[in-house]
């Protein structure tokens, strides 16, 4: 059986705990595992790797002291596990403001998908859109999409394409508002963020 890694982050800078851990744990085999030693229970390693890996990775707490907390984190498949990551049913309140109010939590990921929506009588303004194709799926509500050439009617239902660059604006029902889910390939350096 070959000799687990042993990672002390106990004197190492903050900032590189977690990219070190992350990177050897990317290293193991399935089923290998590493042996985290910390000064602390390292509850927001463990939320960050159960986010980007799911199921794939496992977490054993080992017997610790009080300075010395000691965790076996084991790589239980060679890819991160599919997964749930959102139940729409859950975003059936009215919406106020305008905005995102749900985006893919991993960072290591191919797309970009958000869930935006739009106060009643809310609007994108008119803009281009980016260098790349989007997919929109109507979730509630209702609208309008103005392109070049005409509108769009929205309902819920519909699964709408933006090719990329296409000139757009986006107009919710004054009374209904307008959620859809928006997904596409991820353009680095592009941050939606979520609702407060």
């Amino acid at each position: 059986m070959a000799v687990e890694p042993v990672i002390d982050v106990r004197t190492v800078p903050k900032p590189e705990r977690h990219p070190l851990i992350i990177r050897t744990y990317q290293e193991l085999d399935v089923g290998a595992g590493l042996v985290l030693i910390n000064d602390h229970v390292p509850e927001g390693l463990r939320v960050e790797m159960v986010r980007e890996f799911a199921d794939a990775v496992g977490w054993e707490p080992l017997e610790s002291t009080e300075d010395e907390v000691r965790v076996r984190i084991i790589r239980r498949a060679s890819t991160p596990a599919p997964r749930v990551v959102l139940d729409v049913a859950e975003l059936s309140d009215p919406v106020e403001d305008s905005g995102s109010v749900w985006q893919l939590p991993s960072r290591q990921r191919d797309l970009d998908a958000n869930v935006i929506a739009l106060a009643p009588g809310g609007e994108i303004r008119e803009h281009t859109g980016p260098p790349l194709d989007v997919l929109i799926h109507i979730l509630a509500g209702a609208g309008t999409l103005e392109t070049e050439t005409g509108t769009i009617d929205l309902s819920p239902g519909q699964i709408v394409w933006l090719p990329r660059r296409s000139r757009r604006r986006f107009l919710a029902d004054a009374e209904a508002g307008l959620q859809y889910f928006s997904v596409h390939q991820r353009k680095q350096g592009l941050s939606i963020t979520a609702r407060p």
